[in-house]
């Protein structure tokens, strides 16, 4: 049961990934390419996780490249709203 399930969140981070991938497609834009490698590698990482033996979620493996997924969209956020040098803050 737990493996349909893991099987199934893959297939959700594919389909996710595959959207931005149609975005991207479109536009150019890296911020949706950046979006859609960031999904397909939750989507491995959960495929691996579902065929690695005695694999837990714990591990430092899967947390690493769950790190690297998120650094994606980190990336893709800050590349998206650079900050200009000598423009004026806005003041609450």
């Amino acid at each position: 049961m737990e493996q349909m399930v893991t099987g199934a969140i893959a297939m959700g981070w594919l389909v996710a990934g595959l959207w931005f991938a149609r975005f991207w497609r479109a536009s150019r834009d890296r911020f949706f390419l950046w979006f859609a490698l960031s999904f397909w590698l939750e989507a491995a990482n959960r495929v691996a996780l579902g065929l690695w033996a005695g694999a837990d979620e714990h591990d430092p493996v899967f947390y690493g490249v769950r790190l690297l997924a998120y650094g994606l969209v980190i990336l893709a956020i800050w590349q998206k709203n650079p900050r200009r040098r000598g423009a004026r803050q806005p003041q609450a």
